[in-house]
């Protein structure tokens, strides 16, 4: 039997458990090591360089950052793969249906064309840059060929591009939707880091939107008089209520004794559920609010119209326990507000808005009569105050020039009058001191 050849600890090129070095036959030279990964297990990895030194270098900086407990990328699949089990997997569990829908959208139509081929675990922020350049600058006809499957091509196809850009706040959409699925990728310890995060986008200008004057929505409410829903129009006007608050709310949020309502869910279509009831938009848009005198008045007849219509459907009605129904007792659909809507616009001979400019038409009112932008911000139920500050910055700009047009008249100080003597021995009167 021969005895176990024992070989000196100077003689042994790399100690157990420090990997490998060696050339391979291309000339580089490859270092392989065991590293931390997920799931308290080790994962083999191999790194290259041109030297041995290079090689060695890049192993043992990988070996230190899992010493030190951080774990090795496992992401071996690509960023198509792993944006579809995040949209299958993880999203659908945490985002509303709708929310869910234009996720898939942007992942189907943008970021899978965009950047799918990529390895997820080599994903680098100047990658997404470059995506977004290209978003920016490309037109979307020739892109998605769009104007290929066209009847009757008028764009690239037939020669004249129609530059169809994506606007601002469609690449900011993406660019979060992007953000997120990475995000989730690190807390799966499938990434080190998010490389979205390093890519700045800028700050997209608000969407501009046209808010009915004061004349305006009087008028408007003129016109609703005698309308089934004027309780609704004249709710909106006053509170600034989304549409899907005010198509959720029941009669027993409303306390019309103490004037007041509690705002708890939104009505929606789902294309699973159809209309269907769900919690506010946010946390803070679960909110309770003060109803004016009118409005209360309002919904009081409304209380006793419905009562009526009740009577007349006998069995065909359908008790949704809400407060604006159709004339059978069901739920409204929200198109089918929207559609009565333009309607009464019509009728007032006012211009085509979107009902949701009803919202912004109360904020702009309410902030050129002098309310305070926090009372603002309770009553439309906004998460943080800099949402409102944001979206009606261009009211609040009007209203500091009519301050300073205010300052400046008592500054220039009232026209000195000529004396009732006017023999000129008395000094002229001074003007009054501005505080």
């Amino acid at each position: 039997m021969t005895p176990p050849r024992d070989t000196p600890a100077s003689r042994r090129s790399r100690a157990n458990g420090d990997g490998t070095v060696y050339q391979r036959k291309d000339g580089r030279w490859e270092a392989a090591g065991y590293v931390l990964a997920p799931g308290n297990t080790r994962r083999r990895v191999r790194v290259y360089g041109t030297t041995r030194k290079d090689a060695l270098a890049k192993l043992t900086e990988k070996m230190a950052a899992s010493n030190r407990g951080l774990l090795i990328p496992s992401a071996q699949g690509s960023v198509a793969a792993y944006l579809m089990y995040w949209l299958e997997s993880v999203a659908v569990h945490h985002l509303r249906e709708n929310t869910h829908t234009r996720y898939a959208a942007c992942v189907n139509r943008y970021l899978i064309p965009g950047l799918g081929k990529k390895k997820l675990a080599k994903l680098t922020a100047k990658d997404v840059r470059t995506w977004l350049n290209q978003l920016r600058t490309t037109c979307q006809c020739c892109t998605r060929r769009i104007d290929a499957r066209r009847d009757q091509p008028h764009c690239c196809a037939a020669g004249r591009c129609c530059s169809k850009l994506l606007s601002p706040l469609t690449l900011t959409y993406l660019h979060s939707v992007l953000k997120s699925a990475l995000e989730h990728a690190v807390r799966e310890e499938e990434i080190p880091r998010n490389v979205a995060r390093n890519v700045r986008t800028g700050t997209p200008r608000p969407r501009r939107f046209e808010p009915l004057t004061a004349d305006e929505a009087r008028r408007l409410l003129t016109a609703s008089q005698g309308h089934r829903l004027h309780a609704l129009f004249e709710l909106a006007l006053h509170t600034g209520l989304r549409k899907g608050e005010l198509l959720g709310l029941r009669w027993e949020d409303l306390d019309l004794d103490a004037g007041t309502a509690a705002i708890r869910r939104t009505l929606q279509r789902t294309t699973a559920g159809g209309l269907t009831t769900l919690p506010t938009k946010t946390r803070a848009s679960e909110r309770r609010i003060a109803l004016p005198t009118r409005c209360v008045q309002s919904l009081k007849l409304h209380h006793e119209q419905q009562e009526r219509e009740r009577e007349a459907a006998g069995t065909a009605w359908r008790d949704s326990e809400h407060v604006f129904t159709t004339a059978q007792g069901g739920s409204i659909d929200p198109t089918n507000l929207t559609r009565a809507f333009t309607t009464l616009l019509r009728k007032a001979g006012l211009r085509r808005i979107r009902f949701h400019d009803l919202r912004h038409s109360t904020a702009t009112l309410l902030l050129e009569q002098g309310v305070e932008l926090v009372v603002i911000k309770e009553l439309l139920g906004h998460a943080h105050i800099g949402v409102t500050a944001t979206v009606y910055a261009h009211v609040r700009l009007r209203l500091q020039r009519d301050a300073i047009d205010t300052l400046s008249t008592a500054l220039d100080g009232p026209t000195i009058a000529e004396t009732a003597n006017g023999d000129g021995d008395e000094a002229p009167p001074c003007a009054a001191l501005v505080r």
